[in-house]
């Protein structure tokens, strides 16, 4: 019988004798019949859905009416041919995966990147790439450390993620984990060697931090011929301790990701992957790619992979939609920025409701 697919669990039933005969009736309800819609718009042969009902309680009768009665809906219908509308946007989408296969997987490193080829052969196509030499010029670069900053700016109320490793959902739940504390007893924390993911200064603290540590955000000029000189400040600072973590995800931008201190490990897969990878909620999957779990998450299995590290002085583009998951090797400071010379605005179409 063919798998049958749905969020209600169907009943359990003893199987035999006077067990069998003496079991309640079950009652169609508008739960059924979503049950039984959703089941034939997913493609389960009649057959196995009847089977399925019946097994559950349903005489064979009652079980092929309700189906018949789903199938000569017109609310099923206009449901069906959404389906398959979706259906062929799928297959769009694997093959562009398809094709995105017979390339190398390895992320090319390019030192010097002019504008115009970044531009035209990754920007527009959606293609990562790691750069070197765009940050050769940054103050940041040899004035940013444990010690300028905590003797500069120690005194300075910072906003951080905190208590990250009381809840799973962390990222999800950003703003119940936001809270404030002296910088200095951050990185004094940050210094004392500790390996940690509880507390992450993130770009989603860039708003208070924007203020809070304005002046640092002269020692980043940006870069030009990529990014929008005139978007004053627009880097978004990250600043933890060796083992934060960023879970699997994809923006819903472009982003650049500059490496100042410290080493990151990327693990990225393509926007393709997206049937692959588990996309529960908004832009993050299921899956903790610190131990995948291939029994609850199988289609991990076919994912393409690609990783890397950033040193400090080297650029990751990151394409709109990528999926990338991020941890630090060390004591790490990075600049992100999505201010591109080009459209960068994809946000309005994307959907509203977020529960996939």
């Amino acid at each position: 019988m063919a798998t049958v697919a749905g969020s209600r669990d169907l009943p359990n039933r003893e199987v035999g004798g006077a067990a069998a005969d003496q079991r309640a009736p079950v009652a169609m309800d508008d739960e059924w019949r979503r049950w039984i819609a959703e089941n034939i718009l997913l493609g389960n042969a009649p057959h196995s859905i009847t089977a399925a009902m019946i097994n559950a309680g349903f005489s064979s009768l009652e079980a092929e009416r309700e189906i018949d009665l789903a199938n000569s809906s017109p609310y099923l219908v206009g449901a069906e041919r959404l389906a398959n509308r979706l259906a062929k946007r799928e297959w769009l989408i694997d093959t562009r995966r398809t094709l995105e296969r017979l390339a190398p997987a390895q992320i090319e490193r390019r030192q010097y990147l002019g504008s115009e080829e970044f531009f035209r052969d990754y920007y527009c196509v959606g293609r990562p790439v790691v750069m070197t030499g765009l940050m050769q010029d940054w103050p940041a670069m040899h004035k940013w450390n444990l010690d300028f900053l905590s003797q500069r700016y120690g005194e300075r109320e910072v906003e951080i993620q905190g208590r990250r490793d009381s809840n799973a959902g962390y990222e999800l739940d950003k703003a119940r984990h936001q809270s404030k504390m002296r910088f200095g007893d951050f990185l004094r924390w940050i210094g004392s060697g500790v390996t940690s993911n509880d507390a992450y200064l993130t770009a989603y603290n860039g708003s208070y931090n924007r203020s809070a540590l304005n002046e640092l955000l002269g020692d980043i000029p940006g870069i030009p011929g990529y990014l929008d000189q005139r978007s004053a400040g627009a880097g978004f600072l990250w600043i933890g301790p060796q083992g934060t973590i960023t879970p699997f995800h994809h923006d819903l931008t472009n982003n650049l990701l500059a490496q100042v201190v410290g080493r990151k490990r990327f693990v990225i897969a393509s926007s393709a992957e997206i049937s692959h990878v588990y996309n529960h909620e908004h832009c993050f999957s299921a899956v903790d790619m610190r131990r995948v779990d291939l029994r609850a998450h199988p289609l991990m299995a076919d994912v393409r992979f690609s990783e890397f590290e950033l040193g400090p002085g080297e650029a990751v583009f990151l394409p709109v939609g990528w999926w990338h998951f991020v941890e630090s090797l060390d004591f790490s400071i990075s600049v992100s920025f999505t201010n591109f010379l080009w459209n960068n605005d994809f946000t309005e179409t994307y959907p509203a409701r977020t529960a996939f």
